[in-house]
């Protein structure tokens, strides 16, 4: 799969202002990991945090000067940043989410950073591959869910969510890739015993502990989204139960890596000089907080 637009290497060197955006976003822990990378890197480039909603998007992103080198995207403007897009990345065309825009004089060149970040979440955890698995929600960071599962080698799911209305674009999706999608509600989950779980709530979502003692005791390995309210219900209720679980930290800090690779080089796939140390730096960032 080609994930990237051509001729996107080499990037203007007086372009260094780099940000993320969302609402809300002070919670955001970007800017920490892009510094401790752009450190390491000798780059002298700046990563802030503003708070941008859905309607000011457009004109926010219209008034970017040529200083402007790139943009992480967090909800609820993934759709947006797609939208916005000139070109995107095999995974964002699958997933319909921007989470990082590369600015360059022809326009903004889009990628979906979830995707990768979640497989590498994983294989730091040991998984590497993955038979069946399942999702717990069905909003946007579960379509980059699925796909990630699809690269793992995944070939069925199971989408638990409280509206099951929102599954069918999943259910289409599973097709495109090669997965067979099986829906389940939360008051009636037929529940197979799976290999992962990913979680896809927000922090605050309410599950009984029924509901989340019956997913952690079929559920496999856990990989949690949320990092800033942990342990969530399902965190929870996997360490009632002894079963493995990690938040969403990893896969926040391994897309973020991939990020640095496309404002370094336009390339999410290339790796990037030192790039262990670069891991690292990041790495220690991350847990400072």
């Amino acid at each position: 799969m080609v994930l990237g637009p051509p001729g996107l290497r080499v990037l203007s060197s007086d372009a260094t202002r780099l940000a993320v955006w969302g609402d809300p976003i002070a919670h955001s822990r970007s800017p920490q990991l892009h510094a401790a990378a752009y450190r390491v890197l000798d780059l002298e480039w700046s990563y802030e945090r503003r708070r941008v909603d859905m309607a000011t998007f457009p004109e926010v992103l219209a008034s970017l000067d040529h200083g402007w080198r790139g943009l992480s995207l967090t909800m609820p403007l993934k759709a947006a940043a797609f939208a916005a897009a000139r070109t995107r990345d095999g995974r964002a065309r699958l997933t319909g989410a921007v989470n990082t825009l590369l600015l360059t004089a022809d326009g903004p060149h889009g990628f979906n950073t979830d995707v990768p970040g979640i497989v590498d979440a994983l294989g730091d955890e040991g998984v590497t591959s993955v038979g069946t698995a399942r999702i717990v929600g069905a909003g946007a960071t579960a379509t980059s869910a699925l796909v990630a599962l699809a690269e793992l080698g995944s070939h069925h799911v199971q989408i638990v969510a409280r509206r099951p209305e929102a599954i069918a674009e999943l259910v289409a999706m599973g097709e495109e890739v090669g997965v067979t999608v099986a829906a389940a509600a939360w008051d009636e989950p037929r529940l197979d015993d799976v290999a992962v779980t990913i979680a896809t709530l927000p922090g605050g979502a309410q599950v009984t502990d029924a509901a989340a003692d019956a997913l952690a005791a079929h559920g496999g390995f856990l990989l949690d989204a949320v990092y800033g309210h942990w342990p969530t219900a399902l965190g929870a209720a996997w360490d009632r139960t002894g079963r493995p679980a990690a938040s969403g930290l990893g896969m926040l800090l391994r897309q973020a890596l991939v990020q640095v690779r496309i404002f370094v080089a336009g390339d999410p796939d290339v790796p990037l000089g030192d790039e262990d140390a670069v891991l690292a730096a990041m790495r220690d960032a991350a847990m400072g907080d």
